[in-house]
C-alpha cells in the first residue's frame, strides 16, 4: 500500500467550509478509496495562515523538508484543494515541480479530478490562476475596506504603546500614558535615544510585547503622530519609517490625544536637525571590513558593527539602548593590533596567554550558557523545517558548542580560587599563519576575502575600553 501526507490550511476561524476537521474528513475518504495509507505523523496542519508566501507556514515547512528526505517517506501529498497547497502559481509551480522532479511526490487534490493527459496539465494551470486571482483579489477588498474605516478616523492596527484597543477604538491606558509623557520630556531635555532606552530599561518598563526598549523604539514613539490624535495610513503597505513613503497620509482620529501638539512638533523639529550630518563621513557604513563579524563586547557579548561615521566600531546593543557600556575604537587602530599580533605569532611560533581572575559570578555564566543551550535547540528546529542545509546546521551547532565549552571553561575560573596571573604560551600553526598575512596586508585584496581567511584561524575578538584590552580567540 502507498503511504500519503496530508496537507490542510485555513486561513480564518470563520472559514467552516474549509476547517481542518472536514478537509481530513474529505482526504481520509480519497485516501481509503485509492489505496493510500495515511499515517498519523504525516498529516500537517496550518492555521490561520495565509497561502500567498510560504514562509510562515511552519507545518508546509516542515511537510516539504520531510518530502526531501532519502528514502521518501510517502508518495504523495494529498489536498482538499490545490489552493490550501498554495494561492501563488509561482510557489505552486516551484514546490510542485521540486516534489515531483527531485521526490516523485505528486500533489494530489481529492476534490479537483485531474488526470495525467495534456488537457490536464492545462486544466491545473487554469486552476492555480482563479486561485492567486482571488487571493489577490481578496487583498484589494481588505485594504479597500481598511482605507475607508481609517477615512473616519477609526484603527485597523494594534494600538501603539500608550493606548488600548476596546470596541474598535483607542483608548489611553492609564498605566503608559505618563511613560510615553516622559519619554518626550526627556529627550526635550536633552536625553539622548539610547539614554532614555537604558532607563525605561532599568526601571523594569517593557514594550507592549514584553521587549526590552531600545533606540529605535524610543525614535518610533517619538515620530509617531499617534499620541496627538492623528493616523497615519500607508495605502501601498511599504511602512518604512527612516523615509516615510509618498502616498502616506495623516487623518484625524477619534481617540484622545496624550501629547500636546506643541510638544510634539518641537520633537519633530529636533528630529529633523539631528538628520542633518555634523561631519562628513570617510567610508560607507555597510562596506565590508577586515573585522567584521568578529569583534565582541566585553560587557555584553554582542557584536561590534560599523558606527555612522564608517571609521569606528561599536557595540550594536549600546546603540540600540541595551548595554550600558560604550566600546567605541577605530578600526584602524584594531585591524593594526590584530595584524600585528598575528604577525609575531607567526614568526616566533607561541602566543602569550595571561589568565586572569574573573570578576563576573558563575551565576552569569550559567545563564549564558542555559542560553546557548537553547539556541541548539532553535536550529534543531530550522533545520528540520528545512531552513538550513545540513551543512549550515552542522556550522551553527560547532559555532554554539564552541561558545559553550568557551562559558564553561570561563565559570570554572570564576569558581577557582586562584587570584594571581600567570601567563602561559603555546605554539602556533606557524606554516598556516606565516603565509595568510601577505594575502591579510595587501591592500589589493577585497576586504571581504581577507575577512574569509581572518576567520579561518580567529573564532573572535573581545575588546574591553575601560582597560584597553584585546582578547583574540583563536579557531580551534
Amino acid at each position: 500500500m502507498k503511504t500519503a501526507a496530508a496537507y490542510i490550511r485555513v486561513s480564518t476561524d470563520d472559514q467552516t467550509e474549509y476547517s481542518p476537521a472536514s478537509q481530513l474528513e474529505k482526504i481520509r475518504m480519497y485516501a481509503a478509496h485509492n489505496g493510500y495509507n495515511l499515517p498519523a505523523e504525516y498529516i500537517f496542519v496550518d492555521e490561520g495562515i495565509s497561502g500567498r508566501h510560504t514562509a510562515k507556514r511552519a507545518a508546509f515547512n516542515r511537510m516539504i523538508a520531510a518530502a526531501r528526505q532519502s528514502p521518501k517517506p510517502f508518495d504523495a501529498i494529498l489536498v482538499w484543494k490545490f489552493s490550501r497547497f498554495a494561492r501563488s502559481r509561482e510557489d505552486s509551480i516551484v514546490y510542485k515541480s521540486m516534489l515531483r522532479r527531485q521526490c516523485g511526490i505528486d500533489v494530489i487534490s481529492v476534490s479537483e479530478n485531474i488526470g495525467d493527459d495534456k488537457l490536464s496539465v492545462l486544466m491545473e494551470a487554469m486552476i492555480e490562476a482563479m486561485d492567486e486571482y482571488y487571493s489577490v483579489n481578496l487583498g484589494e477588498e481588505v485594504k479597500r475596506g481598511m482605507t475607508e474605516k481609517v477615512s473616519r478616523g477609526e484603527p485597523v492596527t494594534i494600538p501603539a504603546f500608550g493606548y488600548r484597543i476596546e470596541n474598535g477604538r483607542y483608548y489611553p491606558d492609564p498605566t503608559a500614558v505618563p511613560i510615553v509623557q516622559r519619554i518626550y520630556t526627556d529627550f526635550l531635555s536633552g536625553q539622548s535615544m539610547r539614554t532614555i532606552a537604558a532607563a525605561l530599561n532599568d526601571c523594569g518598563i517593557r514594550t507592549r510585547r514584553g521587549h526590552l526598549f531600545e533606540q529605535r523604539t524610543v525614535k518610533y514613539i517619538l515620530q509617531n503622530p499617534v499620541y496627538i490624535g492623528q493616523l497615519r495610513w500607508t495605502p501601498s503597505g511599504k511602512t518604512d519609517f527612516r523615509q516615510i513613503p509618498p502616498d502616506t497620509r495623516l487623518i484625524k482620529g477619534i481617540h484622545t490625544p496624550i501629547i500636546a501638539a506643541d510638544v510634539w512638533q518641537q520633537v519633530q523639529d529636533k528630529l529633523d536637525r539631528m538628520r542633518r550630518p555634523k561631519y562628513q563621513r570617510t567610508a560607507d557604513p555597510k562596506k565590508p571590513f577586515i573585522l567584521q563579524g568578529l569583534v565582541r563586547c566585553s560587557a555584553c557579548g554582542a557584536t561590534l558593527t560599523r558606527s555612522a561615521n564608517g571609521r569606528s566600531l561599536q557595540c550594536c546593543s549600546y546603540a540600540h539602548g541595551q548595554c550600558k557600556v560604550s566600546h567605541s575604537i577605530t578600526i584602524d587602530k584594531l585591524t593594526l593590533f590584530m595584524l600585528d599580533f598575528l604577525q609575531k605569532a607567526g614568526i616566533t611560533g607561541d602566543i602569550p596567554l595571561r589568565i586572569r581572575p574573573q570578576k563576573a559570578p558563575a551565576a552569569d555564566y550559567s545563564a549564558l550558557i542555559r542560553k546557548e543551550e537553547r539556541k541548539v535547540g532553535c536550529i534543531q528546529d530550522a533545520f528540520e523545517n528545512g531552513v538550513y542545509t545540513l551543512q549550515e546546521y552542522k556550522e551553527r551547532r560547532d559555532r554554539i558548542t564552541r561558545q559553550i565549552r568557551y562559558l564553561q571553561q570561563q565559570q570554572a575560573i570564576a569558581l577557582s580560587p586562584r587570584t594571581d596571573t600567570a601567563a602561559v604560551y603555546f605554539p602556533t600553526q606557524q606554516h598556516i599563519i606565516l603565509p595568510l598575512m601577505t594575502a591579510l596586508r595587501s591592500p589589493a585584496i577585497a576586504e571581504t576575502v581577507k575577512n574569509h581567511l581572518l576567520k579561518s584561524i580567529v573564532e573572535r575578538i573581545v575588546f574591553c575600553r575601560r582597560t584597553g584590552l584585546t582578547e583574540i580567540f583563536l579557531s580551534a
